[in-house]
């Protein structure tokens, strides 16, 4: 969604360089937080704190507080430490004049009894819950990852494991997983969707709604799930956010090549703190001036308020809302290319919010924590033939849908000698409606849905999890079990039929090397899509038995770290799955779908695919270390789940070779530039239906109708990608500037996405004439059909962007 010309945008962007002052000016940077005990949050007094690589450092007070003075502006990394605990490293603290930087530390006691030892902990996190398939993103890499344009998702996708769709979304498809397979947490709260314009059924999108200045670090789990987290077979991601500042009011303003932000932050009294934002794109100006035919436009807002009721006592407000529109241009209608666009997007309005409250009461050896929740989409879709409103007979679709979540988690984490636990309970009521109508053809043939459904029902769960470190802290083991069930229906009722152990371990051969392990179960609720879909006054798929999705998974490996803050870690998984709705109408797994936009699942089907996925990955990743920093990741895999004859076949998802290259340097005055590489083996597709040129499918369809009798037999070519950033940034005594360029897929790699077209007439310019279409004059008796080709409308555009953050 980047569209400016790249040389325009360098132009302005060192022209902005050129007349910025480069005057030098006090360096004031300071550097402050917390330490204290990660269970019991008792304030630790007297521990060490280190600014690695200088002579700066401090010891925390009676409070556990502590502060450093005196740093010149940039990154570094900290290091806090006290006799009987594991020390803990913070990377890449971004120090500033404008205000100080926190970096808070929780640290955990060892198991080892020891009086005068500091227990040195990886640079890297590891729980005793999940030893592997766990990484940790902080906010500095998540900034200025190239091409990543400050979304979540999409530096994710420069990690093992990850899938890259062609179509630049930010789909999460992990070891081979559908997107529907994902879950996301915030500060504890649960968030259905990260994304503007959600694929609803699944979990992407074209745009992150997560503001990258709210967070502090991001675990991205794709395996080895703590028991606390539930209701995912692919992936875990827990965000946790900054608090507010303390000191003052101040802010953080941001532009780029799409959206606009603002940012606000400081106190409220003495206990309480805020953070506070919205962002608005502008992308519909931009697609009126290049002339694309469809007009996006998206606003986000985002809260966090958090009050230290006491020493032990503390509640937090976690709120993110999005509002977004898809309309359609339909002035832009002089290409081919253009004209079978507008035949076939509907308009999409969409909103959502996820509000949250987190209450956490700390004790001597543990806390409890309590978490209030409600979330809502609303998601609408309609479309006219050939986008003529004035005539109801052209209503194609007419699509409303709204999914209303209300949880409640009740947590206590305790620690009894040298065990840790923790063990809860869940509850949600859920209320789901439908109304669809929709003229479709199929493969099978023409059908009109045309329903309206509504039901709330009840989910309910328990966990509990306990670990413990053995053989001076070279093994740790943790075993957890999870139950959940819901008042939908009766196979689904009974919490034992969805029991989902887990087994966690960790032996440390040396210092540096350790073998890793995890083993479990993991259930997953079909999507409301396919909960809420009727036939007949009657909620089909409920008669059908769907079930929760069941998904085995083993995964094991070996983990290297070096004395320079860099790890090696090489993982093999395998992922079985059982259960999975398998759709009726067209006759294929519902994992094979959501990577586009839309509504999946809203079908009729039944619980009977089964799946696998497997494979291996490696990862290099370097933390800043002298100036450097880096990624070398790559994954061979495998994902098949079964056709409509009961065959294991390439899902959407088998990418099989997948590497990404990132590399990064900081360079002196505060300049820094990185490259990401990324290639991955092209997908499987499925060819299109000779029934797509039917004149009474195409009216309705306005697109190719894939023919899953021959599912998934073609590929995609391979995706090639280098993406290039620079950034420059200036500290001055009350504010900061950073400026920042960046390309995505530079050297403009083509990525094929076959399209069926319109054979339209043409008049001299190559432009098509009007509307009319031509009829295939080979076409049999009784038979209409139109005249069709297959046109490439894949990308094969450098994306530019050009971006602006002041902060005071």
């Amino acid at each position: 969604m980047k569209i400016l010309p790249a040389t325009r945008l360098l132009n302005n962007w060192l022209v902005l360089l050129l007349l910025t002052p480069f005057g030098l000016f006090a360096q004031n940077g300071i550097i402050k937080g917390k330490i204290s005990d990660k269970i019991s949050n008792e304030a630790i007094p007297f521990a060490n704190v280190l600014v690695i690589g200088t002579d700066f450092g401090a010891t925390t007070d009676e409070n556990g507080l502590y502060e450093i003075t005196g740093l010149t502006p940039g990154l570094y990394n900290i290091r806090a430490s006290f006799v009987g605990y594991e020390d803990a490293t913070a990377f890449e603290i971004q120090v500033t004049n404008n205000k100080p930087a926190v970096a808070d530390f929780e640290l955990s006691s060892s198991s080892q009894k020891l009086d005068e030892v500091v227990i040195k902990a990886p640079p890297f996190k590891k729980t005793e819950e999940s030893p592997v398939s766990l990484r940790t993103i902080g906010v500095a890499e998540i900034q200025r990852n190239p091409g990543g344009n400050r979304d979540i998702s999409k530096v994710v996708q420069t990690l093992p494991g990850v899938t890259i769709t062609p179509a630049f979304r930010n789909d999460l498809i992990i070891r081979g997983g559908a997107p529907n397979e994902n879950r996301f947490f915030l500060d504890d709260v649960e968030v259905p969707n990260i994304n503007h314009f959600a694929t609803q059924g699944a979990s992407g999108g074209p745009v992150g709604l997560i503001n990258v200045n709210f967070i502090n670090e991001v675990d991205f789990f794709s395996g080895a799930f703590p028991a606390n987290r539930g209701n995912a077979v692919s992936s875990v991601f827990n965000f946790r956010q900054r608090d507010g500042r303390d000191d003052r009011i101040g802010g953080t303003f941001m532009v780029s090549a799409s959206d606009i932000g603002l940012t606000l932050e400081g106190p409220i009294g003495d206990k309480t703190t805020f953070l506070l934002s919205a962002r608005r794109s502008y992308l519909q100006f931009l697609f009126k001036i290049f002339e694309l035919p469809f007009l996006p436009i998206y606003n986000d807002f985002q809260a966090k308020v958090k009050v230290k009721l006491d020493k032990k006592n503390e509640l937090t407000f976690i709120g993110l809302g999005a509002y977004d529109q898809f309309e359609l241009n339909l002035e832009a209608n002089d290409t081919e290319e253009q004209q079978s666009i507008l035949d076939r997007l509907p308009e999409n309005p969409q909103w959502s919010y996820t509000n949250g409250l987190v209450y956490k009461h700390y004790r001597t050896n543990g806390y409890y924590t309590v978490v209030l929740s409600r979330s809502m989409l609303d998601n609408k879709a309609i479309k006219y033939y050939q986008n003529d409103k004035s005539n109801p007979n052209n209503l194609i679709l007419n699509y409303q849908s709204q999914e209303i979540e209300n949880k409640l988690r009740l947590e206590n984490t305790v620690r009894a000698g040298d065990f840790r636990l923790n063990y809860g309970v869940g509850y949600e009521f859920a209320r789901y409606n439908n109304s669809t109508f929709n003229r479709i053809f199929t493969s099978a043939g023409a059908q009109t849905i045309d329903y309206s459904s509504a039901f709330n029902f009840s989910k309910y769960n328990v966990f509990g999890q306990i670990s413990r470190k053995f053989v001076d802290n070279r093994l740790s083991l943790s075993a957890g079990i999870r139950a959940d069930a819901n008042t939908y229906s009766e196979e689904m009722s009974n919490l034992l039929e969805q029991l989902s152990p887990r087994f966690s371990a960790s032996y440390s051969l040396s210092k540096n090397l350790a073998l890793n392990f995890n083993a479990g179960i993991f259930y997953q609720l079909p999507p409301y899509t396919i909960l809420g879909y009727q036939q007949g006054g009657e909620f089909i798929n409920k008669n059908n038995g769907i079930k929760y999705i069941r998904n085995n998974q083993l995964v094991a490996g070996l983990e290297f770290n070096t004395n320079n803050n860099a790890r090696i870690t090489v993982e093999g998984f395998y992922k079985g799955y059982a259960n999975y709705p398998f759709l009726l109408r067209d006759s294929l797994t519902l994992a094979n779908l959501g990577g586009d936009f839309g509504v999946v699942g809203n079908e009729p089907a039944i619980p009977r695919s089964k799946g696998r996925s497997y494979g291996m990955e490696f990862l290099f990743q370097q933390r800043l270390f002298k100036g450097f920093y880096g990624i070398a990741a790559y994954t061979l895999g495998w994902s098949e789940f079964e056709d409509k004859n009961g065959e294991l076949l390439p899902s959407s998802w088998d990418a099989r070779h997948i590497v990404n290259l990132t590399l990064g340097k900081k360079l002196k005055k505060n300049w820094e530039i990185g490259l990401n590489w990324r290639f991955q083996t092209g997908l499987p597709r499925t060819p299109f239906s000779n029934n797509s040129s039917l004149v009474a499918n195409w009216d309705v369809n306005g697109r190719g109708i894939p023919d899953y009798n021959q599912l998934n037999t073609e590929r995609s070519e391979a995706i090639n990608f280098l993406d290039f950033r620079v950034d420059k940034k200036w500290f001055f005594p009350k504010w900061s500037l950073n400026l920042y360029f960046d390309i995505e897929n530079m050297f403009s790699a083509s990525v094929s996405s076959p399209e069926l077209f319109l054979d339209r007439p043409l008049d001299a310019d190559g432009r098509p004439i009007g509307s009319g279409v031509i009829l295939n004059p080979d076409a049999s008796v009784g038979e209409q059909r139109y005249k069709t080709k297959v046109l490439d409308n894949g990308t094969g555009q450098a994306l530019p962007s050009i971006g602006l953050m002041i902060e005071w």
